[in-house]
């Protein structure tokens, strides 16, 4: 009768109330349900309504266990007095009726309740079907007195009426023990008598209960005890049924005791407005140029990871991950501490600018997009992903339930809830106004109020690395919301947002810049971030020595090599730093550059196995006479030709520890060039595990429009006059062709029978559009949808007389 009644109530709304209904519970349109019916249906399904339950902030959740806890049909007036009396003297207690009103309506909204006249003819609100089940135990009170004495035996319960002078006669003499004990209990007069028997220790038990939890272990209180014999405060509370024994260890405080315990109230220390955000108050213009020199700090960083990671990929574990050697070494490398290396490698895999294959950690080819990106570009989309995506860097180092350890990487990192609090969090600190910088213990107070069914542990470790990653990445500055962060996470699609913080970001970044300032002492400085180009080919050409607001980059041998193996000449080296240097060359580099040029790439390494080729014999001899190439088992085949079964890549690096200076050579004789970008792996952007806008308006409308057509097939179903007794219809399958045929051409709706894969009978109202190759194409009113049908399942086509 409750699902009949609620399902009336949902069809009567408005279309502008089921989008609202759709748009905060998007869950019930996956897939969209095919009637009115079918959406009441999903809407009190448990999964359903934990969802929805889960969403409610503290004071809307108060009023929905307050509407749970009453007989029946309650009206609001008869809600706000327990909600009065628990929010007496607590801050914003004088806008409780305003609260009220908010919190009546957005229950309504997400139909957790539904409008449903009392018996006086009076407004009044039941909870939806399946949100009283969902509550159970409504605010941390225990189970009703039935369920609590379900197990007692009747002899025990006469006993316990007797011994408190209910002696059922009257009309609840001819009820069963537990009813008229649950009935004794609902009478506040009566449990304050019986409370009042009893010792100030058994009251004491007593208000510890009150509030929860209501239950507690007792190993050795006796279960069956008489009132006059009780001795313990326990005993006493058990004989007057003030308590009740739900295991062989355990009792439980009845529902009605406790609510005369907590003296008519509900809830206690209620709000109902949220705790304030408290924290010291920043210059916003300076937290937002904090903030974005902390987001173009992880910029770099990214892209000094990515190229390490192209010349030098570390290894994927067999489980997956990486290895925690190769953090520590990526960690001394960035200059980072190691869970700051950790959120920067999974943020690249958020973003699919790294990614495993063949057995490595490699850049992807989208890193090659946005690298050539300007640096806002580039930031704002590393913040989106980490804002969407799923995996916890925070927990890198921790250990699993089964006591494993968690690498960076590790698809175990994933939990579903992470990206939800994130922008919650991120959400308090939109809420604390421009300046200031929450506390952490008022945010995670925040959160509790605003989501007071989360797991509060996990939620709150969740929280904690929010912050610390914001500050990290540039999100924020200072500890408070910068702009740009703000547009992250704020309404619209991900491209929206990244748009909107690109271009708040980039008027405070620094400008970068095209020179150097060459030393004598083979070091180049730079004195400002730079343009992306030189940028790169100073990180080939030479090697990071300090970072700081400037940058110091030493060349050596084997930097200018790196630049010589990826086809640059001396002379195209030289004419680099010319050209990016705002003081001359000095001689030592010069002289540097063309000595590591004069003797790179006279030894030839090609594929014999190996072969090693110079020009000049007596260098070849240099290399036979030396003991250390007594493990590449050389043999000269030709005065200029030494061959090795050794592989290119190995001899190649064999001759260059032992000091000189080969190249590797192709199978037609050219030089291989090492192009700092050529090791690559396929990789994708990570779907974003949160949808920060809601769903699309117009799939919402979309959706409305579907559940609104096809309740109304569904309602205006009748039986054809040629299927009796209500059969789906029956006939020959030339008539069903001829029948098709001719609503197809007249545009008329039919009636048909329709074998699903199961091979059950059903019935489906059509409107017909084609037919071809066995099948009809036709809209399904029944479903809203249009749908292809197999024409040897059809069973038959009957006028629809709707």
């Amino acid at each position: 009768m409750m699902g009949t009644e609620f399902s009336e109530w949902l069809r009567g709304r408005s279309d502008e109330r089921l989008r609202a209904l759709v748009a905060a519970r998007p869950e019930l349109v996956t897939p969209v349900p095919a009637h009115i019916e079918g959406l009441a249906a999903r809407a009190g399904s448990p999964s359903a309504v934990g969802r929805a339950l889960d969403r409610l902030d503290r004071f809307t959740l108060a009023v929905l266990e307050t509407l749970a806890l009453q007989p029946g049909p309650a009206t609001r007036e008869a809600l706000r007095s327990p909600l009065a009396r628990a929010c007496a003297g607590a801050p914003g207690a004088e806008a409780l009726d305003a609260a009220l009103d908010e919190a009546l309506d957005r229950l309504r909204t997400r139909a957790l309740v539904y409008d449903h006249p009392d018996e006086r003819g009076d407004d009044a609100l039941l909870p939806a079907p399946g949100v009283a089940e969902a509550l159970e135990p409504p605010a941390a009170l225990g189970p009703p007195a039935t369920e609590v004495f379900r197990h007692h035996p009747p002899e025990h319960l006469e006993t316990i009426l007797a011994d408190v002078h209910a002696d059922g006669s009257g009309p609840a003499g001819g009820r069963a023990p537990r009813e008229r004990l649950a009935a004794l209990l609902a009478d506040h007069d009566a449990v304050g008598r019986l409370v009042g028997e009893v010792s100030p220790q058994a009251r004491a038990a007593l208000e510890e209960l009150a509030w929860g939890p209501p239950s507690g272990r007792l190993p050795n209180a006796r279960r069956e005890v008489a009132a006059a014999a009780a001795q313990s405060p326990v005993e006493q509370l058990l004989a007057r049924a003030l308590l009740g024994a739900t295991g062989e260890e355990t009792v439980a405080l009845p529902r009605e005791v406790g609510l005369f315990l907590r003296g008519g109230r509900v809830h206690r220390d209620l709000s109902p407005r949220p705790p304030d955000l408290e924290g010291p108050v920043r210059d916003q213009d300076r937290a937002d140029r904090t903030a974005a020199g902390q987001a173009f700090a992880f910029a770099r960083t990214v892209e000094e990871l990515c190229e390490l990671w192209s010349v030098d990929p570390p290894g994927v574990l067999r489980a997956g991950g990486l290895a925690v050697r190769d953090l520590k070494r990526t960690a001394q490398l960035l200059d980072l501490p190691e869970w700051a290396a950790g959120l920067v490698a999974e943020v690249c895999l958020a973003a699919g600018l790294v990614a495993a294959g063949d057995g490595e950690w490699l850049p992807t080819g989208g890193y090659d997009g946005w690298r050539v990106k300007a640096t806002e570009d580039r930031w704002a989309l590393l913040a989106s992903a980490w804002a969407g995506m799923d995996r916890v860097p925070g927990l890198i180092g921790g250990r699993d339930e089964r006591d494993r350890p968690l690498n960076a990487l590790h698809p175990d990192l994933r939990r579903p809830g992470a990206a939800q609090v994130r922008t919650r969090t991120m959400a308090v600190l939109a809420a604390a106004g421009p300046g200031v910088a929450p506390t952490p213990e008022s945010v995670l107070a925040r959160l509790a109020w605003e989501q007071p069914r989360r797991r509060a542990a996990m939620r709150d470790r969740l929280a904690e690395f929010a912050l610390r990653e914001a500050e990290h990445i540039g999100v924020t500055g200072l500890g408070v919301l910068a702009g740009h962060g703000r547009a992250v996470i704020g309404a619209g699609t991900a491209a929206d947002a990244s748009g909107v913080a690109a271009a708040l970001l980039a008027p405070l970044l620094p400008e970068p810049v095209d020179h150097v300032l060459l030393q004598a002492d083979l070091t180049a400085v730079a004195p400002g971030p730079l343009t992306g180009d030189l940028g790169r080919w100073l990180a080939l050409a030479a090697d990071v020595e300090s970072k700081g607001g400037a940058t110091v980059y030493r060349f050596g041998e084997q930097s200018i090599r790196r630049a010589l193996d990826a086809g640059q000449s001396a002379d195209e080296v030289l004419a680099m730093l010319e050209k990016h240097s705002a003081t001359p060359v000095p001689q030592p580099l010069s002289y540097l550059v063309t000595d590591v040029a004069r003797r790179h790439g006279r030894i030839r390494v090609g594929t014999a196995s190996a072969y090693v080729r110079c020009d000049d014999p007596a260098l070849l001899d240099e290399v036979l006479a030396d003991k250390r190439a007594g493990l590449l088992r050389l043999r000269r085949l030709a005065p200029t030709v030494l061959a090795s079964k050794t592989s290119r890549a190995a001899l190649v690096d064999s001759l260059r520890a032992m000091g000189y200076a080969p190249v590797a050579e192709s199978l037609e004789g050219d030089v291989v060039v090492a192009r700092a970008d050529a090791r690559r792996t396929e990789g994708q952007i990570l779907p974003r595990a949160h949808n920060v806008s809601g769903p699309d308006p117009e799939v919402v409308a979309a959706a409305v429009r579907a559940i609104r057509a096809g309740d109304e097939a569904h309602r205006t179903r009748r039986r054809p006059s040629d299927a009796p007794g209500g059969q789906v219809p029956r006939s020959p399958a030339t008539a069903t062709i001829q029948a098709l045929q001719e609503a197809i051409r007249e545009g008329a709706r039919v009636w048909i029978g329709y074998l699903d894969s199961q091979g059950h009978a059903t019935s489906r109202i059509l409107e017909p559009a084609r037919m071809e190759g066995g099948y009809l194409t036709a809209y399904d009113e029944t479903r809203a949808t249009v749908h292809r049908f197999a024409l040897h399942r059809i069973t038959g086509v009957a006028q629809y007389t709707g």
